[in-house]
């Protein structure tokens, strides 16, 4: 029996944004360079990508949220729990951002055997979902100019299943 089947599943944790409804200079394959529309006001705010990365079967999903506090952060972690098996314990490495923290997002943890893996202070690159934000950004957000926050969520997941579909599971 592997580590994952009788430990359970271990998942990095971590919000990707802000995101914003603007231009994003980059480059593209096989286009020149285009000129970007102006953007002197920010009508549409911006969201946070609230993002999961299970480490063994290397799947990365996420949910857009207006904001980050512990209500979102609950909210995407009972979507997170649904997608395992009630009696396996989920390992989740997460920072210490004030959010994660409270004893509401605790206590759900401690009551749904979702274990609490802190990553040091000012370390959290030790997070490994963070390697997986570089490709976030340049196949989703680089070179972008999307009409509304609707249409860059749905760029988010379609990148998310196109990635994937394509990952390699990796050996126990």
């Amino acid at each position: 029996m592997n580590q994952r089947a009788s430990n359970g599943p271990t998942i990095a944790f971590d919000e990707f944004g802000p995101l914003e409804i603007r231009p994003q200079a980059g480059r593209s394959w096989g286009s020149s360079a285009s000129r970007h529309r102006a953007a002197y006001t920010r009508k549409h705010a911006v969201r946070h990508w609230l993002a999961f990365y299970d480490i063994h079967d290397n799947q990365l999903w996420g949910y857009t949220r207006p904001r980050k506090r512990a209500r979102e952060v609950l909210e995407v972690l009972k979507k997170m729990r649904r997608r395992y098996q009630i009696d396996q314990r989920i390992h989740l490495i997460l920072d210490n951002f004030s959010p994660h923290g409270t004893p509401v997002v605790r206590h759900w943890c401690k009551r749904n055997n979702v274990h609490l893996i802190w990553t040091p202070t000012n370390a959290s690159w030790l997070n490994p979902i963070e390697c997986q934000f570089t490709s976030v950004k340049k196949f989703v957000i680089r070179n972008s100019d999307y009409a509304s926050h609707e249409e860059l969520a749905n760029a988010l997941r379609r990148y998310a299943n196109y990635r994937n579909q394509h990952a390699k599971r990796k050996k126990p």
